[in-house]
């Protein structure tokens, strides 16, 4: 799986997450999700996101077929 999809399923995952928190246990896992959130705006604006940073050093490949 490519950095690009990774960070998609881990961004809805936690958004995911953190809203059936926010029912479940304390509304103010809400400020969790819109961490999130803010975090895609941003990296939507600058082409920056520390997760992909993460997934890359971890050996995630940025394109499909890439080789390590």
């Amino acid at each position: 799986m490519t950095v690009n999809r990774l960070l998609h399923i881990i961004a809805g995952a936690f958004i995911m997450i953190s809203l059936a928190l926010a029912h479940y246990v304390s509304p103010k896992w809400l400020y969790f999700t819109a961490f999130v959130g803010v975090n895609l705006f941003q990296s939507g604006f600058t082409n920056w996101c520390l997760l992909a940073t993460i997934l890359k050093k971890l050996g995630a490949p940025e394109t499909a077929g890439q080789n390590n």
